[in-house]
């Protein structure tokens, strides 16, 4: 094989940004591209930055309708178009909205520190044709769902949350970085009840999503970004936590979270004649612990289903 063959079999990948222009993207729509699978992105190295393979670009290219149609496919809009494209009040979509019969895409905060929910325009079209969802667009709504939104309902923030969760977990099978997308949706206090170890906490910490917010820990838009995306719901801590007990397993089970290397123990300590003792890694130890705790988890869980 020649120097100029080989140079073209192995093709550099690209940075999102390189990657968004090619495609037509402005940056929000190519996040929101990857976020729902219309763009797949490979990691290098475990907490490196994702990025877009040639084999990716020519893929999304050479789809029908390129690039229009996915420019259509990842258009978020608010509540006002969206209620225009339905052809309801913008009231009757922020109760569907409300009571999670649309689930938003994203968000962003305004200058008034207002929370604003995007939803995806298709998805409104689709919701909105279907029969079965006709006598959710006009006349009176479910009494039982009137009562709850009277109640204060409002699932949109969770509703999002399992859908970022969703998403992370699809752009990596790497144990410890799926383990660290679902411990990204939770408060410090549970993070640290479940993971004991502070080296896993650093570790997952490092290999977590980028923090949505540069601003300060006390500032009220921080606090309020922090709420949206931190899990509050019973139901919802519950199944984070058992998924983020068992990604732990199954995690260190491959391999262990980094450490700093352990520090020789002193000669005047060893006796006379005996070489010093070897450090043994914990990784290899752990193994068998984590097998049965996982083994023990998983009986938990089918006990738990019968």
């Amino acid at each position: 094989m020649t120097q100029s063959t080989s140079a073209q079999a192995v093709r550099p990948t690209l940075a999102p940004s390189r990657a968004a222009r090619e495609l037509g993207l402005k940056r929000g729509e190519f996040e929101l591209a990857v976020m729902l699978g219309r763009v797949r992105t490979v990691g290098e190295v475990a907490g490196g930055r994702r990025r877009v393979t040639h084999e990716e670009m020519d893929r999304v290219r050479g789809r029908a309708g390129f690039p229009a149609t996915l420019r259509e496919s990842v258009r978020a809009v608010g509540t006002t178009e969206g209620a225009e494209l339905m052809g309801i009040s913008t009231a009757r979509f922020t109760r569907l909205a409300r009571a999670g019969f649309l689930t938003p895409v994203k968000f962003y905060l305004n200058r008034y520190r207002a929370t604003v929910w995007l939803y995806l325009a298709e998805e409104l079209r689709h919701f909105a044709e279907s029969e079965i969802n006709a006598t959710l667009l006009t006349g009176r709504m479910p009494e039982a769902m009137r009562r709850r939104l009277e109640e204060g309902q409002d699932v949109r923030a969770r509703n999002w949350r399992g859908r970022y969760a969703g998403a992370l977990l699809r752009q990596s099978d790497d144990p410890w970085e799926r383990a660290a997308a679902v411990a990204s949706l939770l408060d410090s206090v549970q993070l640290a009840d479940i993971v004991r170890d502070p080296y896993e906490r650093a570790y997952l910490n490092r290999l977590g999503p980028a923090p949505r917010t540069h601003g300060a820990p006390d500032s009220p838009g921080t606090q309020i970004l922090e709420k949206i995306t931190t899990a509050d719901d019973p139901d919802e801590i519950r199944w984070l936590r058992s998924s983020l007990l068992i990604g732990l397993v199954q995690a260190r089970v491959q391999r262990p979270a980094p450490r700093p290397a352990p520090r020789p123990a002193p000669r005047s300590a060893q006796e006379p004649g005996r070489p010093g003792l070897e450090w043994q890694e914990p990784g290899d130890v752990a193994a068998e612990a984590c097998v049965r705790e996982a083994r023990g988890l998983m009986k938990w869980l089918r006990r738990r289903r019968a």
